[in-house]
């Protein structure tokens, strides 16, 4: 038991170190592209292109594993930038609906393509076997997790 104590007790930074090397691949993306994005706006403003016209705020904070308030902040981030647009749904008071504008619409046209390369990096040197193993561990330690 000792020894598997030793293997695994670094997992926890080894995790991080890999995940900081992805966030800091597309941080300089964004800065190669001139545009000025954080990782997390990134994902919110893709997860609301991905989820269509009828997309709400509270469908985002499902889809996206924040939390309510942080969601809501990088939402204002975007709102402000114009890339979206916040509006009550019609006849629906408490939920808000998302909406890209022209100017979210295209930075999501200008990323998407080096977004899709930066995705296949990450699995260069993997067989599939190897790909579904690894998304396999991932789930199984996030499950390990789950309270």
């Amino acid at each position: 038991m000792l020894n598997q104590i030793d293997e695994i007790s670094g997992i926890g930074l080894h995790l991080d170190m890999v995940l900081r090397k992805v966030q800091d691949a597309y941080l300089r993306k964004f800065r190669e592209l001139n545009i000025n994005l954080t990782i997390e706006q990134w994902v919110v403003l893709y997860r609301i292109y991905q989820l269509g016209e009828e997309v709400s705020q509270s469908d985002i904070v499902k889809s996206n594993f924040r939390n309510r308030a942080t969601t809501s902040r990088v939402i204002g981030g975007l709102e402000r930038k114009n890339w979206i647009t916040k509006n009550r749904f019609n006849g629906d008071l408490k939920r808000f609906k998302l909406e890209l504008t022209s100017k979210g619409h295209s930075i999501i046209l200008q990323i998407e393509p080096h977004a899709n390369l930066l995705r296949k990096k990450a699995i260069e040197g993997l067989d599939t076997i190897e790909f579904e193993t690894f998304l396999k561990v991932l789930d199984q330690i996030g499950e390990n997790y789950q309270e």
